[in-house]
């Protein structure tokens, strides 16, 4: 967490609502090189600062104002054209957390996984459908950690999370020679070139990069959470933003 670029300063619940909100609207890689970003910001930390902003300034939204924002609202916010594709899902996305948190206060949504991370990321994921990523469950992991990690959520098996599957960890591992993809699959990455969601090659790249991480854990004495926060950090340097990932555009990541 960023104490800049994160909202982690105000009431708990606010900080809740702020997190919920984020985790619910972070997807969009695939995307990104199209988002109009801030300077030196990635597109992530970019919707997670404008929306940090947007707390700071004005509060967080009630759960009615989640179920009745739309994109036009939310592009508002970001900085973002009101008619880019994200925009509108994004705004699908919070009125689905809207719908999720029905009458609740965010923080007593996230009690009511009884200090669970899994319990809390499988409540994610059978409430919101942008959340329900089969198999990986990458955005409900890390909601349940990021929950953990800005305070507002007491979690004792945050160890049991896999790592966060898109598509910068497998990059780095890439890079790093832990991960070699084929060379069909080597040059449409390299080209630019994006992958369905769901398709073989899209999956596998995800699902190597989940085992290939739960072999490396054990080495490195760290959970997979742990792993994962490194690598995403790693692949911000320059070595790896220099190489292409692989992009698709899907609401999973």
């Amino acid at each position: 967490m960023d104490p800049e670029r994160h909202y982690l300063e105000g009431a708990r619940e606010d900080v809740a609502r702020y997190l919920l909100a984020l985790d619910s609207i972070n997807f969009g890689s695939g995307w990104f090189p199209t988002l109009r970003r801030r300077p030196g910001m990635s597109g992530y930390f970019t919707v997670a600062s404008a929306l940090a902003d947007r707390f700071r300034a004005d509060g967080p939204w009630s759960n009615a104002e989640l179920r009745a924002i739309s994109a036009g609202e939310i592009a508002s916010v970001l900085g973002q054209d009101a008619g880019h594709e994200l925009t509108g899902l994004y705004a699908r996305a919070l009125n689905d957390l809207g719908g999720w948190l029905g009458d609740r206060e965010a923080v007593e949504a996230v009690a009511a996984a009884r200090g669970s991370a899994e319990r809390l990321a499988a409540q994610l994921a059978a409430g919101m459908p942008f959340f329900d990523d089969r198999g990986f469950w990458k955005r409900a992991q890390i909601a349940a950690n990021d929950l953990s990690l800005g305070g507002v959520a007491e979690l004792d098996d945050l160890d049991r999370l896999t790592i966060f599957a898109d598509n910068l960890v497998p990059h780095v591992l890439r890079v790093d020679g832990v991960l070699r993809y084929d060379d069909d699959l080597a040059a449409r990455v390299d080209a630019g070139e994006p992958l369905e969601p769901g398709s073989r090659e899209e999956v596998e790249i995800r699902a190597c990069a989940v085992h290939a991480c739960e072999l490396i854990a054990p080495h490195l004495g760290v959970a997979p959470r742990h792993l994962d926060v490194a690598l995403w950090n790693r692949g911000q340097e320059p070595r790896y933003k220099a190489i292409p990932r692989h992009r698709t555009r899907t609401v999973f990541y």
